[in-house]
């Protein structure tokens, strides 16, 4: 989990890697019956759904906060948590077919999203919750896309350019990020299911 490495959380947190494809019968009877992940297993009591998730964990263990105190910068991130599911729809609607304008409108809102805050090369200037959020996604999409579509979600985008740059200089992402190959074999998998 990328959000245990920034806040200095991998001696407290012990990751258990699911297969996604073929997840234990194990993980829905006794940890987390929506059979959904990521999922999180602290004071007898399991979490889940990705954004509340990460919000419990930046309020409920030691460190900085990952969200900002500025009411402006807040506001934003309600937004842009908000956007999630309509980003993931967007994009998830390109791995069938061609990539069209939805996808593209997509990717070009984050740029823009990108361009709020001038203190920083992140959502809300420096690195917080929604960077934490987005990145699984963008780590997955931007491969996928440039290796299976031909399509470079950070062309004509520099700040999504510089968002992934200095991401990756995150010795703590660095740490959790998979191979983007790994990312577009288990995409292709996925979505061959599908069809």
């Amino acid at each position: 989990m990328l959000l245990s490495y920034p806040m200095g959380l991998q001696d407290k947190i012990k990751l258990v890697p699911i297969d996604l494809q073929n997840r234990p019968d194990w993980y829905k009877e006794k940890v987390y019956p929506p059979n959904k992940v990521p999922s999180l297993e602290h004071n007898n009591e399991v979490k889940g759904e990705s954004l509340d998730l990460i919000k419990y964990v930046d309020s409920h263990f030691e460190g900085p906060s990952l969200l900002p105190e500025d009411p402006a910068k807040k506001e934003f991130a309600e937004e842009l948590f908000s956007y999630t599911d309509s980003f993931n729809k967007a994009v998830f609607s390109s791995f069938k077919g061609e990539v069209g304008e939805e996808t593209k409108a997509a990717f070009d809102h984050l740029e823009k999203a990108l361009s709020k805050f001038e203190d920083g090369p992140f959502f809300l200037g420096q690195l917080s919750l929604v960077d934490i959020a987005y990145a699984p996604f963008i780590e997955r999409f931007h491969a996928f896309l440039l290796d299976v579509k031909n399509y470079d979600i950070t062309a004509g985008r520099p700040k999504l350019a510089a968002w992934i740059e200095e991401l990756n200089k995150i010795e703590g992402y660095k740490q959790t990020a998979l191979d983007p190959k790994q990312h577009v074999e288990t995409l292709k998998k996925r979505f061959a299911a599908q069809a």
